[in-house]
């Protein structure tokens, strides 16, 4: 097993420092959050802008107040990332204090929003007037000869900077960015950046979304297409969300990003493709698209690929079988979204755990399932003490010397920009790509509210984009609800098994009843069948605490011997389930899923096709191997008033849940 070093800011401990200066602990902050800090903090409620990265332009803010609790806000524009403060005391806040501090952030934030506007307004006059009164540039620029792209409208400010506009989105000069002749950039102090952009050309079957000027200029250049500029990664989900709006759904919308390094670019680009519908499209080697058509290479065919292969015939689409993947068959599904979930305490992270390290470890089986090999990510949130005991214990117990599992050291806000760079960078130095990425638990990786279907959405699509960055599973274990009507669920809003590929159930040992490992939702295949376990309680060897004692974790064991999976019950029980649901789905009086010998006869005929002297065949428990013989020897169903009722927990459950959802 290996750490992700240095992912989420190592291990916290709240007591391990002192208190610092409020003003180096909004210094410290800032840096935190991955831009230079200013030399000099000002905790005196003003705006102030200063150079947050190498590439300069003073798009880092802050507004600090340093009277009573010190607090505040900051970010950066060219990021689009707002970020509140407030600074540690020493001791925890009373609720007077925490009341008088939010409002400390939320003057600061008033005071952001009142600057931007006044020097937003002042801006556009300034820049309208140098745009007025500067002159077109001309193709030999320095830079634009360095680029080799014409200057397509841009015009020359007196220093000799290119000048590239801003428009908003109805079409106003908002701020000009100047490039200088080594390719130096900056904004016009004070003027909006975010959802604004360039045009270059009229209106064709395909728009051109790109991040740069010299990117924006080749694509121009190469296909004669329109294309629009805008400006950063982080502005293109606002101005392919403007586009889409402007020109409607039939528009053909390319997004062309970047390959950077931290992956950013792409990210953005995906996310505002599966937002507002678009293309994607990025050159296979590092650099933008200037920098791959100037090195010689065909960036029409890269911006120009196929689309004749979206849309197929439906004979075509069905003529070659395509089976279902897994890394554990029926279980864990390959390039799927999935969810265990259980109240606390119940097991359900020893389960998820021993999954993950039966793949990280190269083990082929699981309780008769096919387990195929591959690298796991486990974002741990919490309990990172005992997740160290409980890998030990599982490598001891199964005497696996070495997994391929990588564990990061703390939780993160995966549903945010921050969040989820930190994660796919990790992600992009690992020796191999994930096969599964584990989310454990799911509330330390949400910022939000679960119950909001808004951030739901969020979260839902940064697992989204992970899986098609990284072509790996994601599985999220999260918590089901207080109340006993909510234990077969997850908590929060239903977007969540909406969402989902597979939905696992842990339902806690209770009483002489073992665990349990309910399949509760399968997308693409049939419903896998239950199964109990229980934890076993072990010594890891060389482990000993603080007094001497011998430290013990647990592993999951079978209560049962482990089967092959019986295809003819799993048609057996289809066949039931389906003969029930065409019929309405009757309950009987105990509520349980029942369905009439009469019901079950006729559903045989008509449906099957079978004469009446097969379905008298398949009706008599007495015959071995027939449908109601087997069900009954298993105690699935039972007779019950001229019918059949279904007595097995675990089905009945899973029926009245699929009768719910009808």
């Amino acid at each position: 097993m290996s750490d992700l070093i240095e992912i989420f800011g190592g291990k916290f401990n709240a007591d391990a420092r002192p208190v610092e200066p409020p003003d180096k602990q909004l210094k410290q902050a800032i840096e935190k959050a991955g831009l230079k800090p200013p030399d000099i903090i000002e905790l005196d409620g003003l705006l102030h802008r200063f150079d947050c990265d190498e590439k300069g332009g003073r798009t880092g803010w802050y507004v600090a107040h340093g009277d009573d609790i010190p607090g505040g806000a900051f970010g950066c524009w060219r990021r689009d990332l707002k970020q509140d403060w407030r600074a540690s005391i020493g001791r925890e806040l009373t609720p007077q204090e925490i009341a008088r501090s939010k409002a400390t952030i939320e003057k600061a934030k008033a005071i952001r929003r009142q600057e931007i506007e006044r020097q937003r307004e002042s801006t556009k006059q300034e820049v309208t007037r140098l745009w007025e009164q500067a002159q077109t540039a001309s193709d030999d620029h320095p830079y634009l000869t360095r680029k080799r792209v014409r200057a397509h409208g841009v015009r020359i400010s007196q220093d000799g900077r290119l000048m590239v506009p801003l428009h908003d989105e109805s079409y106003q000069l908002s701020s000009l960015q100047y490039i200088d002749g080594s390719g130096g950039k900056l904004y016009h102090q004070g003027g909006r950046v975010g959802g604004c952009y360039f045009t270059i050309g009229m209106p064709t079957d395909t728009i051109y979304v790109v991040e740069g000027f010299a990117t924006g200029a080749t694509v121009r250049e190469v296909t004669g297409s329109m294309v629009v500029v805008a400006f950063s990664a982080s502005n293109l989900p606002s101005v392919t969300g403007h586009l889409r709006e402007f020109y409607g759904q039939a528009q053909r919308l390319v997004i062309v990003a970047d390959n950077d390094v931290g992956g950013v670019g792409l990210a953005k680009a995906h996310e505002a493709a599966a937002r507002h519908g678009a293309q994607v499209v990025m050159p296979p080697e590092p650099g933008d698209a200037n920098d791959y058509h100037n090195a010689g290479h065909d960036l029409l065919a890269v911006l120009t690929p196929e689309q004749s292969d979206w849309l197929v015939p439906g004979d075509e689409f069905c003529s070659q079988p395509a089976p279902i993947s897994w890394l554990i068959k029926r279980w864990i599904q390959e390039d799927a979204l999935m969810m265990v979930h259980g109240p606390s305490g119940g097991g359900k992270t020893f389960i998820v755990l021993d999954w993950a390290l039966r793949i990280a470890g190269g083990l082929s089986d699981w309780r008769g399932h096919r387990v195929k090999p591959g690298t796991v990510v486990y974002l741990a949130g919490e309990g990172h003490h005992g997740l160290r005991g409980r890998v030990a214990a599982w490598k001891h117990h199964h005497k696996v010397k070495s997994t391929n599992l990588w564990v990061s050291k703390s939780g993160c806000d995966l549903n945010t920009d921050i969040g989820y760079q930190r994660v796919s960078e990790a992600l992009r130095g690992l020796p191999e790509q994930p096969k599964l990425i584990v989310v454990d638990t799911l509330h330390r990786f949400l910022l939000g509210d679960e119950n909001s279907a808004q951030d739901a959405k969020s979260m839902l699509d940064a697992c989204a984009n992970l899986m098609q960055s990284f072509q790996c599973s994601v599985l999220l274990v999260h918590h089901t609800g207080v109340s006993d009507d909510a234990q077969h669920r997850a908590r929060g809003s239903s977007a969540w098994r909406g969402a989902l590929d597979i939905e696992v159930s842990v339902v806690p040992a209770k009483g002489d009843k073992p665990i349990e490992i309910v399949q509760r939702k399968s997308k693409d295949a049939e419903l896998a069948m239950s199964h109990q376990c229980e934890l076993r309680t072990i010594e890891i060897p060389g482990w000993r605490d603080d007094e001497g004692e011998p430290v013990r974790s647990a592993v999951v064991e079978s209560v049962t011997p482990v089967e092959k999976v019986d295809d003819k019950l799993v048609t057996r029980k289809d066949r039931f389930a389906r003969a029930w649901f065409d019929n309405s789905c009757p309950l009987d009086g105990d509520g349980k899923p029942w369905l009439s010998q009469k019901q079950l006869r006729q559903w045989l005929m008509d449906v099957e096709g079978l004469s009446e002297r097969n379905v008298n065949q398949e009706m008599k428990p007495s015959v071995s191997g027939r449908l109601l013989n087997v069900l009954i020897d298993l105690e699935l169903i039972k007779y019950n008033t001229n019918g059949y009722s279904v007595i097995d927990d675990a089905w009945a459950s899973v029926l009245q849940m699929m009768r719910q959802s009808r």
